[in-house]
């Protein structure tokens, strides 16, 4: 189960910090990624990490403004966005694959959360 958390209502340039508690499986091996879906637009790719190793793979378009990590710990794996922009705003999911390898598409994944909305304002 991934639960997602942090989203809400922010000023462009301004951060948020999204969280997604996983229970219910060990997510060694694992994959974790950020989705986010705009309204009338495609679900598109943001960021992942691999469970295990803490490396990541981050969409151009979120290079520099986002970073992904996990805390093994709290099984949970957060997402940083900073200097954000209106074109940011959109639900985003959590997302887990049980593969290492990393993928942008989103019917890769087997998990999913429910997600959280984004909105920025200009």
């Amino acid at each position: 189960q991934l639960v997602e958390s942090g989203g809400g209502l922010v000023q462009a340039g301004g951060s948020l910090r999204l969280s997604c508690a996983a229970s219910g499986r060990t997510f060694n091996g694992y994959v974790m990624a950020w989705f986010r879906q705009a309204p009338g637009k495609d679900r598109e790719f943001v960021a992942a990490i691999r469970w295990s190793s803490g490396y990541t793979f981050s969409a151009d378009s979120v290079k520099g403004r986002f970073t992904i990590s996990r805390d093994n710990a709290k099984n949970t794996v957060f997402l940083q966005m900073n200097s954000l922009i209106p074109e940011d705003t959109a639900v985003y999911y959590c997302a887990a694959r049980s593969s290492a390898t990393f993928q942008t598409r989103p019917d890769l994944y087997e998990y999913w959360g429910q997600g959280t909305q984004v909105t920025v304002s200009s």
